[in-house]
């Protein structure tokens, strides 16, 4: 027999135990973990969607308790009752005017504003700004297109009221005990995450409550003010165009461009001069709400810029429809204020949010 030599034996592909294979199972699950991430997000776009909307109207029931809480000295849970009221109230009463007392105005609104930009289109057609003989509808199909898919929970009226009211529910349960729920999150992170984490998610309400009582009040006043104005100068249905004009202005930048040719429509459909007072309703407007109202907001919260605003409510708009297109602000804004105070605290200082 020859000489017998010592042979060690080294681990096989299939050895867990080898620092290589877990390594690289490691990375496989890292990039595994990420696709799958990425395809929740879009399969759960409108639950997740549903939930972000809860927790904007959360914010806003928070703010409204808070701020009750500086005149009104009673308990949390009645001050937030009486503002859930309210709320409540507000978006009934407001369906059933825009459903009820407005349902007339609306038939004919609706004929008005396609009968008017027809004759706009006809008129650019005929001097070469558009191709052919284009209509209204056919405008709108491309739009709504390029808007992006509508699912099926806001395509139709019943599907927009039931999303609604899930909102609604969502936002109550949270602002009803908002700690459980965050001190629920942070049960899932490591302890050392914690403390940054309720320091983030403080600085992330503050912004957000900022942000939706600043909306509000814009909201209010381009509504009141452009109804007002419109009624001053003789313009049809100012009612219904002041209503549209306040529920628009929950979405900024799009909103204000949607209502303003609306406003100008149908003031030019009543004559000249109405049409004329449309505009200058519609400037002086836009003038108030985007020179004192926008800037004491952005010094409130954040400072967005629109073009930024407008991109994401572009993008979001096209991968998740209208939810998409109306929460596009608040998640901006929450996330620069997250990314703001992990900044702050890589710094080295930690900034103080209001809790």
């Amino acid at each position: 027999m020859g000489d017998e030599t010592t042979h060690i034996e080294q681990a096989g592909p299939t050895e867990l135990r080898d620092p290589l294979v877990r390594t690289e199972i490691k990375r496989a699950a890292v990039w595994i973990g990420m696709t799958l991430a990425v395809l929740a997000v879009i399969v759960l776009a409108q639950p997740l969607l549903l939930i972000l909307g809860g927790l904007v109207f959360a914010s806003i029931l928070d703010g409204g308790t808070r701020l009750l809480g500086r005149v009104l000295p009673i308990g949390r849970g009645w001050r937030l009752a009486i503002v859930t009221l309210a709320a409540v109230a507000f978006i009934v009463g407001t369906i059933w005017l825009a459903g009820v007392q407005l349902s007339g105005q609306a038939a004919a609104f609706s004929a008005t504003v396609t009968a008017q930009a027809n004759s706009m289109l006809a008129w650019a057609g005929t001097h070469g700004f558009t191709p052919g003989e284009v209509q209204m509808d056919q405008i709108g199909q491309q739009l709504m297109g390029g808007l992006g898919r509508l699912t099926s929970a806001v395509s139709s009226a019943l599907g927009a009221i039931t999303s609604l009211f899930m909102i609604m529910i969502i936002g109550l349960f949270i602002a009803v005990e908002p700690r459980l729920y965050e001190r629920g999150v942070a049960w899932m992170l490591p302890l050392r995450s914690r403390d940054r984490f309720y320091r983030t998610t403080s600085r992330m309400g503050y912004t957000l409550r900022r942000l939706m009582a600043g909306r509000l009040i814009g909201m209010a006043v381009e509504g009141v003010g452009t109804w007002f104005l419109l009624w001053l100068g003789g313009v049809p249905m100012a009612a219904l165009l002041g209503l549209l004009t306040g529920i628009l202005a929950f979405l900024p930048n799009i909103g204000a461009i949607i209502s303003g040719v609306l406003i100008i429509l149908v003031g030019f459909s009543a004559g000249v001069d109405a049409g004329l007072w449309a505009i200058a309703v519609y400037v002086i407007v836009q003038m108030v709400d985007g020179y004192l109202i926008v800037p004491y907001v952005a010094r409130k919260t954040v400072d967005l810029a629109p073009a930024l605003v407008l991109g994401a409510q572009l993008l979001f708009g096209a991968l998740f429809g209208i939810l998409g297109l109306a929460l596009a602000d608040p998640i901006i804004a929450m996330a620069k204020a997250a990314l703001q105070q992990n900044a702050d605290e890589r710094s080295g200082g930690k900034a103080a949010a209001e809790p």
